[in-house]
């Protein structure tokens, strides 16, 4: 069976037709499958449990710049993050027990603030939880 393609007016074959058309549903669906496999990354409720200013090497002084190691429970681990806030912030003091939703990678963890802007805090050290002894 032979017809015109409506396309390009050549004479096509049925079958080279019907052939090409295979490649191409099967070419789109190879270029779509990435878009499906991708996984969504895995915030977690993190708590933070202490904040300390940040200490330089050098003899054990604060630097000029305020910034804060901010200890971090996230399931059975605990992240301690260098926060540096913006100028004139300085509530992350008073925010021990303050829960939030982060995404821990491998050197740093993002979290979003109150206006949903996303921000990451490099990790300087993680340790595991200490379980809570059973009281006698």
């Amino acid at each position: 069976m032979r017809f015109k393609s409506w396309a390009f007016g050549r004479t096509v074959s049925a079958d080279n037709w019907t052939v090409r058309n295979w490649f191409r549903l099967i070419a789109i669906c190879l270029v779509a499958l990435p878009a499906f496999c991708q996984s969504t990354p895995k915030y977690q409720v993190g708590t933070i449990v202490e904040v300390k200013p940040h200490q330089t090497a050098q003899d054990g002084k604060t630097s000029d710049a305020v910034s804060y190691d901010v200890s971090l429970k996230v399931g059975d681990m605990i992240y301690v993050g260098l926060y540096t806030p913006p100028l004139g912030e300085n509530t992350v003091k008073y925010a021990a027990g303050r829960d939030l939703l982060v995404l821990v990678g491998k050197k740093t963890i993002t979290y979003n603030d109150i206006l949903g802007r996303s921000s990451e805090v490099p990790i300087l050290s993680q340790r595991a939880a200490a379980e809570p002894k059973p009281s006698k």
